[in-house]
């Protein structure tokens, strides 16, 4: 299992006697300094040294969120054909650190790792939705702003999730990770209401950019064990790196993974380009400038983000496509953050609005 390295324990007064927080001190022991501070905004800015986001990775703040725990996924706009993708916001920041990821500029003025105390909130925004669009599904996910399973063996907030998902057939919530970390989940009985799913890249990447992750194999076995547990499954493809030997790689990590899943059990797909920002890109190697996948050629595009050309983008999307329709099975996929022209071209079909596709990727 993957662990993490925590230097301090940071609790917002009023979250002082909480459940998450009496589950916190119990799991970390002796070990973690536990520090109370009236206000943990103050806790959360302006971290000191060379690498505040490293350094913020490793002090843990529990505090009460003030802004609505539900939201649309942020890489939705009119530009992109988009998946219909809802997203609850249970932590910000991760103690993995993967070269690429966008936090690094997202999080750059509040980098501690965060956790929420008065998550239980969440669920109550999650039946006014529901109550808002009678007969309505929605797949809601909580690996946005930070994995949704790393540390879960201490928080167990995957244990009050499905809890609560399992009973209301009008939702599908998805566990986003890039870790092994799924000792709570197969306690639990889903009733096929929750889905786990992963991001798959190469060994290459995976070692060169996806740092105190686990390794591809392990997620992919990890995956297997957790639909042997009744929970359906999906694997992100994303951000697909165009370094030499890409297309051969992830073709290879296809067929590693349907070796393990056939693909008829595998409820949805997804792909989509390393983008960054100008400003991530420089921020990404500035704190990694020995990684080589973040040195590919560019274009900036329309939405002010940096892409390997689109056809060698089409080309990656494609391959991987064709290896998963000769495993003849019709898995529900969608490209994250692409314009509806990439996606007639990788899938032969116009997408269809982003209410349809959620709805479609929740009922599975």
């Amino acid at each position: 299992m993957t662990t993490f390295d925590l230097d301090a324990l940071v609790v917002e007064e009023t979250s002082r006697g909480s459940a998450l927080v009496e589950r916190l001190v119990g799991a970390l022991g002796a070990s973690i300094p536990v520090t109370h501070v009236s206000d943990a905004r103050e806790a959360t800015r302006a971290m000191l040294g060379a690498d505040p986001l490293g350094a913020g990775k490793r002090r843990l703040v529990v505090r009460k969120r003030r802004a609505p725990f539900l939201m649309g996924c942020p890489a939705g706009s009119a530009q992109f054909a988009c998946c219909g993708y809802l997203v609850l916001i249970l932590a910000s920041n991760c103690p993995m650190d993967c070269s690429y990821c966008f936090l690094q500029e997202h999080v750059a003025n509040n980098p501690a790792f965060q956790v929420y105390s008065n998550f239980r909130d969440a669920f109550e925004e999650m039946d006014r939705l529901a109550h808002s669009a009678p007969g309505r599904h929605f797949r809601v996910g909580t690996g946005e702003l930070a994995d949704s399973l790393a540390l879960d063996s201490v928080t167990k907030l995957s244990v009050d999730l499905i809890e609560f998902v399992r009973k209301r057939e009008h939702l599908t919530l998805e566990f986003k990770t890039k870790t092994d970390e799924i000792e709570n989940l197969l306690k639990l009985d889903p009733r096929g209401r929750a889905m786990v799913s992963w991001t798959l890249s190469p060994d290459a990447v995976w070692q060169s950019s996806e740092h105190r992750t686990a390794s591809p194999s392990a997620r992919i076995a990890a995956a297997r064990a957790v639909l042997d547990g009744g929970y359906r499954v999906g694997f992100h493809f994303d951000p697909m790196i165009a370094y030499e030997g890409a297309e051969r790689d992830y073709l290879q990590l296809v067929d590693q993974l349907l070796s393990a899943i056939p693909a008829r059990r595998i409820s949805l797909l997804s792909m989509g380009a390393l983008r960054m920002t100008p400003g991530l890109r420089s921020a990404a190697r500035r704190r990694f400038p020995t990684d080589p996948m973040l040195l590919g050629e560019e274009v900036l595009g329309s939405d002010g983000r940096l892409r390997a050309f689109g056809a060698l983008r089409i080309r990656l999307y494609r391959a991987l496509q064709e290896r998963f329709e000769r495993a003849g099975a019709r898995i529900p996929s969608y490209l994250c953050m692409e314009s509806r022209a990439v996606h007639e071209r990788v899938f032969g079909v116009a997408p269809a609005n982003p209410a349809t596709i959620g709805e479609r990727l929740a009922l599975g």
